[in-house]
């Protein structure tokens, strides 16, 4: 649709609410491809009357292909192309067969009282004697009348379904007064899949399909419309043994209903998969959710030791391991309220900023060192976002120790590009020793830090003096989002 909108605007003379009706109409190609057992290329006509570009093309699924090559974007001059060149002028259809067994034909696109493009139908000319294939060839008939007159693809549609059926799902052909009077396999049984027994044929299908669905209350009236061939557009009907969607053409002559087309498609299958996975998501996010309660619990029980340890080394130690476990216990909350295993980080490292500030006051037992964020972590999943968090209190709670005794707050800066994530952090403090390696000590909580980001994610880890003072820690970490089945 973006190559269809900005040609059209480049090379042509038509307006928008032109292009809007020739989007409408690529939306329903595959349709007219599928029942003209034919392909399809529309062309439009260029500035000033120079020729015709070719601004999109369908092959049928319901027949081989009669034009192999792809012609989108192939410019044609005028009079290269008479069939094209009359339909245009004349606004009825022009047609012919050539020498490689093929009939060619020109139907016009009307909209608001012009021809604003030309379709042009390529089928093979071997005979087709069966039942199914008359009724795809007359209803393409139909529309394609249709087409040349303005009144397809029609406004104002029911959408009320996904998962619109196709030609090849199932199709009911209805009289004018919405009476079967043809049905393919694929529809009939997905009828007999919602419990309907009988032949549909001679049947009023708005009638059997208010049968079908077991519901108390009145009748949806999007249904009765569609079912009647009254209205246009997509339903779902369902029961308690199957689920079909409805999809209603009306066929149209001189603005009179000659008939209607109704595509049929058995979803059932799909809306088992979708619940299935739905139950699924529920689950895994109920055990994120059971999981962070266990943890937050894990954190009470070492902040309670942490008050009756003697030693101060101690009580240090089990306050370190109670932020480590809190940390790793926001990203799951985060999780049980996110579908998938993609979080937003932001929410994630506003808890963990929190989380360090509230620890920094009862640790120093003066005011906390303020922590500013600048930039936006947004979406990332769950196998980088644990570490990270983890990595961000680690070095979070160093600056602040060691950030003492100016008040000034710790910086944290976040940007996204090129599929990796770098986040800055810096304090004011007094800074480290000119030549001094900080990963040369035993401190546990730069360790663990590395061990996070270079070992676990295979990312980058630096810490260097800050200017003009203080200290600056950047990371560096790969984003990989898991690819969706």
């Amino acid at each position: 649709m973006t190559f269809l909108s900005a040609v059209v605007k480049d090379k042509t003379e038509l307006e928008d609410k032109d292009i809007e009706h020739l989007q409408a109409l690529l939306a329903d190609w595959t349709l007219l491809a599928d029942l003209s057992l034919s392909d399809l290329v529309l062309w439009i006509p260029t500035w000033h009357g120079k020729g015709f570009f070719a601004a999109a093309q369908i092959r049928p699924a319901t027949t081989h292909t009669n034009v192999p090559e792809d012609l989108v974007g192939e410019f044609i001059a005028s009079g290269r192309r008479v069939d094209l060149d009359k339909a245009l002028s004349t606004r009825r259809k022009v047609g012919d067969s050539n020498s490689s067994g093929l009939r060619i034909e020109a139907i016009p696109v009307v909209f608001n009282e012009k021809v604003i493009a030309v379709i042009s139908r390529h089928t093979s000319v071997d005979g087709r004697g069966g039942r199914l294939e008359q009724v795809y060839l007359a209803a393409a008939q139909d529309l394609m009348e249709m087409v040349a007159s303005g009144s397809f693809p029609a406004q104002g549609e029911i959408s009320k379904a996904n998962q619109a059926p196709r030609v090849g799902d199932g199709i009911i052909h209805l009289t004018k007064d919405g009476i079967v009077d043809f049905v393919s396999p694929n529809a009939s049984s997905a009828f007999r899949r919602l419990g309907f027994a009988s032949d549909l044929i001679n049947q009023d299908l708005s009638k059997v399909v208010t049968k079908l669905q077991h519901k108390p209350g009145p009748v949806d009236e999007a249904i009765m419309l569609i079912a009647g061939g009254r209205a246009s557009g997509e339903v779902e009907l369902d029961n308690s043994t199957s689920v079909v969607t409805l999809r209603g053409v009306p066929l149209l002559k001189n603005n009179q209903r000659v008939g209607s087309l109704v595509l049929v498609r058995d979803v059932a299958d799909l809306r088992r998969k979708e619940k299935a996975l739905l139950t699924k998501d529920a689950t895994i996010r109920e055990v994120h959710h059971r999981v962070k309660n266990n943890l937050q619990t894990v954190a009470a029980l070492l902040r309670l030791q942490a008050r009756r340890a003697k030693s101060e080394e101690t009580k240090d130690s089990l306050a370190e391991a109670q932020r480590r476990v809190s940390a790793i216990a926001v990203v799951h909350e985060a999780l049980s309220r996110s579908p998938g295993e993609v979080i937003p980080f932001d929410e994630v490292i506003s808890q963990v900023i929190a989380l360090v500030t509230d620890a920094s006051t009862i640790v120093e037992n003066e005011k906390a060192i303020g922590i500013e964020l600048q930039g936006e972590f947004g979406q990332l999943p769950a196998e980088v976002a644990t570490p990270l968090a983890m990595a961000v209190v680690e070095i979070l709670q160093n600056a602040i120790e060691h950030g003492r005794p100016t008040n000034a707050p710790v910086q944290i800066n976040a940007s996204k590009s090129g599929g990796q994530i770098r986040i800055t952090i810096t304090d004011e403090g007094p800074g480290i020793e000119k030549g001094k390696d900080v990963f040369a000590t035993d401190q546990l909580g730069l360790q663990i830090v590395r061990t996070l980001i270079v070992d676990e994610l295979g990312g980058g880890l630096t810490i260097s003096a800050n200017s003009p003072t203080g200290v600056k820690a950047e990371i560096v970490a790969p984003i990989v989002l898991r690819k969706s089945d």
